[in-house]
């Protein structure tokens, strides 16, 4: 799959403004272990490979469990995540998925429950953001990085691993 254009350079502006965004999110008291987990899975539901390997490797390297990060897809069947969490991963799909959900009182019942008014704010903040950018990764095609070792020389394309 080729990269279909480059953003950041076709709108540096703007792409700058998102940037800061971002920093503003992560700069807003938002605990950074329920930014990690909040950035990955609604980029596993947009299906932004980019930004799923980026805020995975992120998480690495601030000392996130790496079975918790494992399970995060189906976080409502792991012990890994407490109420907190499971508030804000609800939260997360609810709005990653407005579309669908229409954002249920449920949902926000339950968010409520466990974050403060500012809280829910800086956390809705937070997804809104990460979903702008999957919204620009995916539709611009960005890829995510592959190490030369694993990938094909000739062709570029990545290898699956050996079976054993």
């Amino acid at each position: 799959m080729q990269p279909r254009m480059n953003i950041a350079r076709l709108t540096p502006e703007l792409y700058r403004a998102v940037a800061a965004l971002d920093g503003m999110v992560k700069n807003s008291g938002i605990d950074g272990r329920l930014l990690h987990i909040v950035k990955v899975r609604a980029s596993q539901i947009n299906g932004c490979a980019y930004c799923v390997d980026l805020h995975v490797k992120e998480a690495l390297a601030d000392g996130l469990n790496p079975q918790m990060l494992h399970l995060l897809s189906v976080w409502r069947e792991s012990p890994f995540f407490d109420d907190r969490d499971r508030a804000a991963l609800e939260w997360t799909e609810s709005v990653t998925l407005v579309a669908q959900t229409g954002i249920p009182d449920a949902a926000f019942d339950m968010v409520r429950t466990v974050f403060s008014e500012t809280g829910i704010a800086q956390l809705t903040m937070a997804i809104g953001t990460i979903n702008i950018w999957n919204r620009i990764a995916v539709s611009s095609r960005l890829q995510h990085p592959v190490p030369l070792e694993e990938t094909d020389r000739t062709t570029g394309i990545a290898l699956l691993p050996q079976a054993v």
